[in-house]
């Protein structure tokens, strides 16, 4: 349980009444947990429906949930998504993209990077059947948080230094196997046989992400990890609604 605890401190910034001791390479051990919290997050997410579902439209209650998931999160992952975007958008090598990305200030292409990618999903949660809806929402954080495992297990690191570098350092197969069998787990039980197409996606749009961060970037950093992990929360959702059409 003490690696749960460290990946939920890490990945929400909900308080823990206790302290957890952390060394430096469990934060990769720790990766193994990843879909349990996303777990954890999407039930959250499937309470607070429930409860906001009582009070106003779905238009407003969605956006809500949207909202509530940004706010535990701390939006570090969002984070993540526009300074890609920002290096996407600068010119020069691979020095640059970096520079770029580990600029505090976020320009004007990783704005419009966070409005779609925020509208987009959204939409998508919008489009989903009622019917469904519970479990989409369990499933999609879970989704997004194995993508990260996927992404910095054995994983090349661009930098020496940072959150990416350590997790991407501590991480392996084992955390990336336990990982694998802890979504595909949840997406079965979640979904049936249908649950297999999100976990699908997700691997190949992470898997292209990463032999596109080691071409460009000579390996991984705790924002392309943080980008992708938005771009698979966006795209469970999406093959979820193209599913339910």
């Amino acid at each position: 349980m003490r690696l749960y605890f460290i990946a939920f401190q890490f990945l929400t910034i909900i308080p823990l009444p206790f302290s957890v001791r952390c060394d430096e390479k469990d934060l990769g051990r720790s990766m193994a947990l990843f879909p349990l919290v996303g777990v954890t997050l999407g039930g959250l997410l499937a309470g607070a429906d429930f409860f906001l579902g009582q009070l106003f439209p779905r238009q407003v209650s969605d956006l809500l949930l949207i909202v509530l998931l940004t706010a535990v999160t701390g939006a570090l992952h969002l984070d993540g998504l526009a300074d890609v975007c920002d290096g996407l958008a600068a010119r020069g090598g691979r020095e640059r993209f970096l520079a770029v990305m580990k600029d505090p200030h976020t320009g004007a292409v990783g704005v419009v990077g966070l409005v779609l990618a925020l509208l987009l999903k959204y939409a998508a949660l919008l489009a989903i059947p009622p019917d469904i809806k519970r479990e989409a929402l369990i499933l999609f954080p879970a989704l997004a948080r194995f993508s990260q495992v996927m992404m910095a297990a054995g994983a090349q690191r661009a930098r020496s230094d940072g959150l990416g570098a350590l997790f991407a350092g501590g991480a392996g197969p084992v955390q990336f196997c336990s990982a694998g069998l802890l979504i595909l787990a949840a997406a079965l039980l979640l979904m049936g046989m249908k649950g297999v197409c999100p976990v699908l996606a997700a691997l190949l749009l992470t898997w292209g992400g990463r032999s596109w961060a080691h071409r460009r970037l000579g390996g991984v950093t705790g924002d392309v990890i943080g980008c992708f992990s938005e771009l698979n929360e966006l795209g469970c959702l999406l093959v979820i609604v193209a599913l339910a059409a």
